[in-house]
């Protein structure tokens, strides 16, 4: 397929001049690198010859993957056989960072490994995502998101107290993952370049970002008391929080959960007597009758459409808002007006939606120039650029299966 001619290292953002190798697959390192991008790192991904197998999973459109493109944004393509010559190991020497989510065995075949990356080139950052971190009696178990989703609790954390534990109907775990591994790569970039210091691996788990959103419930448990479990859509140390179903069948998420916001709760809800007060106001008393004013919330609510609930609450300053789909929330002006989803255009695809990157950067805001391109399409470019070959060297390396 043909390629968008914006395919230009550095973006021009506030990581205009960080080179990153992505050499990891599937979701979530090479969404750790996206991010990257975003900001205007020259990332470059490698890929093995036939293509990484994100290219042949999830939601297709024209026989061409949509998760894809999505976490291919923004990279120049290389491809590259680490069994034939040295081109990766080169690509790692001319790299600032380089994000990796391969076993430890399959890195001690591409001479890979961080130990050798910190002999060879002691500036490098290495960002290595794995299911359970590089070290531990669990190193070398294979996984991914999910399943760091559930081996680290949230899992469990999920669903109503009755039913079964849920897992999330959107990669959960892979985007924290991306996003930890992202800030990894910048703390230890910062402490190298702004701190003197030198190179590092940045150990990534799949289950400990899951774990740092359970920290209030840590924080809250004593042990040997029993661990807490889900409780559906409610909080055990805040009332009231919850979904409520509005009269026109649309559902509100409320969570008001402060004495003072549930004092200009009580009025609306008719319960701003003597005895409301008392029952209601105080947050250990409103803990002790959480399932009254649950269901008085519940009752109000379902009294009357969304939009009423939404413009009565918003004037009392009670946190609340449309429970959305992507279609609502796409279609929300507050959404538009913060170009907080944003079309990209894909040569083989046409037109698809992308989240934009965040957070919003005043003076060098990241950005989407194009998505996932074709296998090797950027591969003479970064070998020039990267590693100072010439036309004679890239028919060698061509002809040697090196690269494609």
């Amino acid at each position: 397929m043909s390629e968008p001619a914006a395919a230009t290292p550095g973006g021009g953002g506030a990581l205009g001049r960080l080179r990153v190798l992505d050499a990891s697959t599937l979701f979530a390192g090479p969404s750790a690198a996206a991010i990257l991008a975003d900001f205007g790192a020259d990332v470059v991904k490698v890929e093995l010859p036939g293509g990484d197998p994100l290219r042949f999973m999830g939601a297709q459109r024209d026989g061409q993957s949509l998760p894809w493109a999505l976490v291919g944004r923004n990279k120049r393509l290389i491809t590259v056989d680490p069994h034939r010559g040295d081109v990766l190991v080169r690509l790692t020497a001319a790299s600032d960072v380089v994000v990796f989510n391969q076993p430890r065995h399959v890195l001690e075949e591409w001479r890979c490994t961080p130990e050798e990356l910190e002999r060879r080139t002691p500036r490098t950052v290495v960002v290595w995502t794995t299911a359970y971190g590089a070290s531990g009696p669990y190193a070398d178990r294979p996984g991914n998101g999910t399943l760091g989703e559930a081996f680290g609790g949230f899992t469990h954390m999920t669903g109503e107290p009755d039913g079964p534990p849920i897992l999330p109907s959107a990669p959960l775990g892979d985007i924290l993952t991306a996003t930890a591994g992202a800030l990894g790569a910048l703390a230890a970039c910062y402490w190298r370049d702004a701190g003197g210091g030198s190179g590092q691996v940045v150990d990534v788990s799949m289950y400990e970002p899951v774990v740092s959103l359970l920290g209030t419930a840590l924080a809250a448990w004593t042990p040997p008391a029993p661990p807490p479990t889900r409780t559906g859509s409610r909080v055990p140390g805040g009332v009231p929080r919850n979904t409520y179903r509005a009269a026109d069948g649309r559902w509100i998420a409320l969570s008001g959960t402060t004495d003072a916001q549930v004092a200009r709760l009580l009025p609306i809800l008719g319960l701003d007597t003597d005895d409301g007060r008392a029952r209601y106001g105080p947050s250990a008393q409103r803990l002790a009758h959480g399932d009254e004013l649950d269901a008085a919330v519940a009752a109000w609510v379902g009294a009357r459409p969304a939009t009423e609930v939404i413009a009565v609450l918003d004037a009392a300053r009670i946190p609340a808002t449309p429970v959305n789909d992507l279609a609502s929330l796409c279609a929300d002006p507050h959404v538009r007006a913060r170009e907080s989803v944003v079309t990209v255009d894909d040569p083989a695809i046409g037109p698809m939606l992308m989240p934009a990157p965040v957070p919003h950067l005043t003076r060098t805001p990241a950005r989407i120039a194009w998505t996932g391109r074709s296998p090797g399409a950027d591969t003479d470019a970064v070998c020039r650029e990267w590693l100072g070959a010439d036309a004679a060297e890239l028919a060698s390396l061509r002809a040697s299966g090196a690269v494609a």
